[in-house]
């Protein structure tokens, strides 16, 4: 169980480390991330605007200098409501016990220097939850039906793949029920995706492949063609070795996922069709993210710094490859300077969250496995009865 522990922990620091890094270059193109910093960026770099208490559309948010997004904070106020719950999770216990948690528990939001309600943070797409469930009373399981497509509950569904670890299946169905609750559409598809190649992620025999094979075995639509665009794509290159060839990776990739993405190539300006439901689209972040993982076979630093380069939304598709990345490599593949800045810039023990949630996996771990043998001796039963039942 060690193991396993320390992986869950290295999931849940791995991505909150990769998002602080990708915040200070979300929304700007590769182009404009390399004018800015002089090159690529090769670690935790300040603000894109030294202003950024004034600078639009970046206020009031103070994004880079290691300070983690609402992904983590959404992120971990999922784990939390895994520790009061020590069971597996729906679309009930995020109106029952998440909802509450950010309308009513003020904590440190490092973008805004202050102590804040999660609600006041979070992006439009997540405060749907606090309007549907606390103020519409909506039944949680078709909450997120009417919100926008994007990444909302993607970007924190991590704890739901370490809660089934090495079950890509379970985590695939139980974040799918848990994202009903915020999203719709290829949005809750993404969520169900990531969910379960975290969980292959942290499996014992888990490599890169493996948590790709599980994402292309559960996808559907245009999520799984998404996937399969970009995966090719990276395929037919050999593993960038220079910054030009990270260059040429990232454009790649873009190119591949463009027909499926609905924002467009102004991230900043989407198109009229953005974020509507559809069977033939995906979001941009998951694709991008497993294409990298697969380009750097499954280096964190590697996979993290290129997704951070790539631009667009960087903090989301980061944190994802990060989570993966991570849950391969264990501990020892989140580079320690970066934690230890992130932990300090932001204010949070990210490493207490993931030993938190690893502490959770062990007691459902035992759960499920009692379950299990409940399960087979009645099947066990029934079996029998049927076999004394043929003439």
């Amino acid at each position: 169980m060690d193991g396993l522990q320390d992986r869950v922990t290295a999931v849940i620091t791995g991505s909150a480390v990769a998002d602080a890094l990708g915040g200070a270059t979300e929304g700007w193109t590769p182009q404009q991330i390399e004018e800015r910093y002089g090159g690529r960026v090769r670690g935790i770099v300040g603000p894109f605007h030294e202003n950024w208490r004034d600078a639009r559309p970046i206020a009031p948010y103070h994004k880079g200098d290691g300070h983690v997004t609402d992904d983590t904070l959404m992120t971990r106020a999922l784990v939390e409501v895994y520790a009061r719950r020590r069971d597996h999770l729906d679309a009930y216990a995020v109106a029952e016990e998440l909802v509450p948690l950010m309308i009513g528990e003020p904590r440190w939001v490092p973008e805004l220097q202050d102590t804040a309600l999660l609600v006041q943070r979070v992006f439009l797409a997540e405060k749907w939850l606090v309007a549907r469930l606390h103020y519409g009373h909506v039944d949680p399981r078709e909450a997120g039906a009417g919100n926008i497509v994007n990444c909302g509950a993607a970007m924190f569904i991590a704890p739901v793949g370490l809660a089934n670890p090495g079950e890509p299946e379970a985590a695939y169905a139980e974040a799918i029920d848990v994202a009903g609750a915020h999203q719709s559409s290829y949005g809750r598809e993404a969520a169900g995706v990531l969910a379960a190649a975290v969980a292959a992620s942290v499996a014992p025999d888990a490599t890169v492949d493996t948590v790709l094979q599980a994402a292309r075995r559960l996808a559907h639509d245009g999520t799984a063609a998404a996937i399969d665009a970009v995966l090719d794509a990276v395929a037919a290159v050999p593993p960038p070795t220079d910054d030009d060839d990270e260059r040429d990776l990232a454009q790649r990739v873009r190119a591949a996922v463009a027909p499926f993405d609905t924002v467009g190539e102004d991230y900043r300006a989407p198109t009229m069709d953005a974020r509507r439901p559809s069977r033939t689209k995906s979001i941009e972040e998951l694709p991008v993210a497993l294409a990298l993982l697969a380009a750097h076979r499954g280096q964190y630093r590697a996979a993290v710094l290129a997704a951070v380069n790539y631009g667009r939304d960087a903090d989301s598709i980061a944190s994802m490859a990060g989570a993966l990345a991570a849950g391969l490599g264990g501990s020892p593949a989140v580079p320690t300077e970066w934690l230890d800045q992130v932990e300090q810039a932001s204010r949070i023990d990210v490493r207490a969250t993931g030993r938190l949630m690893a502490d959770v996996v062990t007691d459902l771990v035992g759960v499920d496995a009692r379950r299990a043998s409940q399960r087979a001796a009645r099947l066990s039963a029934l079996v029998e009865q049927a076999a004394g039942a043929r003439p």
